[in-house]
């Protein structure tokens, strides 16, 4: 298992909190310091959706300018938007055995699919 994520993000840490106290002990991946790849972001657009990875309620998006913001329009404009401002990636992202299984945090959601 792998969480993929920025670790002073609270949604972030919600989540490795719920999955150590629930038995997992993930890998976590900082994509600030590690980065993440447009492969891998096209792979979990495929999963979730591009309108669901791009984090359009964060600050980040906010304080992109508005033309940024009118580029995305597609899967391909919206990962060439977040391989720069990968703040921007709604967080964090379970992968378990190398397939994007959860996005964000429930905890219901996170029961659900790992229990």
């Amino acid at each position: 298992m792998i969480v993929y994520g920025i670790p002073n993000c609270n949604t972030v840490k919600n989540a490795r909190v719920w999955l150590e106290e629930n038995g997992f002990n993930p890998e976590f991946h900082d994509f600030k310091k590690k980065g993440i790849s447009a492969e891998k972001l096209n792979e979990w657009c495929d999963v979730f959706g591009w309108e669901v990875v791009l984090n359009k309620k964060g600050t980040t998006w906010r304080n992109l300018s508005p033309d940024v913001q009118r580029s995305v329009t597609d899967q391909q404009s919206a990962v060439a938007v977040l391989l720069q401002n990968n703040s921007a990636i709604k967080r964090p992202v379970v992968e378990v055995d190398g397939k994007p299984v959860l996005i964000s945090f429930n905890e219901e959601g996170y029961t659900q699919v790992l229990k």
